[in-house]
């Protein structure tokens, strides 16, 4: 019987359309070769997305016993969060809009099964 084991990180403060580029990098990959693949990309979505997959990876140690090396990422995706929206002086008397994009991150993990 396979477990879902999740994880959640959310407001973080990156644009989902920058955090779904590092996401679909790693959609698949047994874990130990996302972590290993995300710690040399240099997009800076990359930490949180690693952060997030970090504490799934511990919540299967801990709460179901699992080794990490038996896991891979079943489901991950990036949704929109809230966005701020500020105003930026612009030219001859205007307002320009700035949004702050924020986006909800989640991981499901699974172990792999023997056939």
């Amino acid at each position: 019987m396979a477990y879902d084991i999740r994880a959640h990180a959310r407001y973080i403060q990156i644009s989902p359309q920058k955090v779904r580029l590092v996401v679909n990098m790693v959609r698949g990959k047994d874990l130990v070769d996302a972590t290993t693949t995300l710690q040399f990309v240099t997009n800076q979505a990359a930490r949180p997305v690693l952060k997030v997959i970090a504490s799934a990876m511990a919540n299967a140690e801990e709460n179901f016993g699992v080794s990490r090396d038996d896991l891979y990422i079943y489901k991950i995706f990036a949704d929109e969060g809230p966005t701020r929206k500020w105003r930026r002086f612009g030219a001859r008397g205007r307002i320009k809009p700035w949004l702050r994009r924020s986006s909800h991150i989640t991981v499901i993990l699974r172990e792999r099964e023997e056939i």
